[in-house]
C-alpha cells in the first residue's frame, strides 16, 4: 500500500543553528507537519480525531540525515504509508531540497490511542476507508 502525499516547508531562521544550519531536532517538527498534512489530504484533521475520542502519540521515530538545510531553503517532505493501519501507524518520509537532493530519510510509528481509557485501539474504519 503506498498512499503518498507532499508538501513544501520554507526554512526559517529560528530553525538554524550557530553554524547556519537547520538544528536536528527541527527535522521531527518538519515531519510531523507532513503527517498532519497526510491526514488533511485524507478529508481527516488531528484535531476532529481527537474531539472524537483517538489520539495518536508518537511512539517511534527515526531520522537519517544526508545533507545540511540552510535558512530559507524550500525543502519539500514526502510522507508515505508504510502499510494499512492496525493499532499503529507507520510512516515513512524524504526530505528534499529544491535541487531535488535528499536531505534527510525519515519514519515514524504512532499509535491509536483511545483519549478515555488511555489503551491502545484499532484503527478508526473512517481512514480505513479513506484507503
Amino acid at each position: 500500500m503506498e498512499k503518498t502525499n507532499k508538501i513544501n516547508i520554507r526554512v526559517r531562521y529560528s530553525e538554524t543553528d550557530k553554524m547556519g544550519v537547520v538544528y536536528h531536532g527541527n527535522y521531527a517538527q518538519y515531519l510531523e507537519i507532513a503527517r498532519v498534512e497526510w491526514l488533511r489530504s485524507l478529508g481527516v484533521s488531528y484535531r476532529w480525531m481527537e474531539e472524537n475520542g483517538v489520539m495518536l502519540p508518537v511512539v517511534s521515530l527515526q531520522i537519517n540525515y544526508k545533507k545540511s538545510a540552510r535558512y530559507d531553503d524550500l525543502l519539500t517532505v514526502e510522507t508515505r504509508l508504510v502499510k494499512t493501519p492496525s493499532v499503529k501507524i507507520e510512516f515513512e518520509y524524504t526530505i528534499f531540497d529544491e535541487s531535488t537532493n535528499i536531505i534527510a530519510e525519515g519514519s515514524t510509528v504512532l499509535a491509536f490511542i483511545n483519549s478515555e481509557t488511555f489503551k491502545p485501539m484499532r484503527c478508526p474504519d473512517y481512514i480505513l476507508e479513506k484507503l
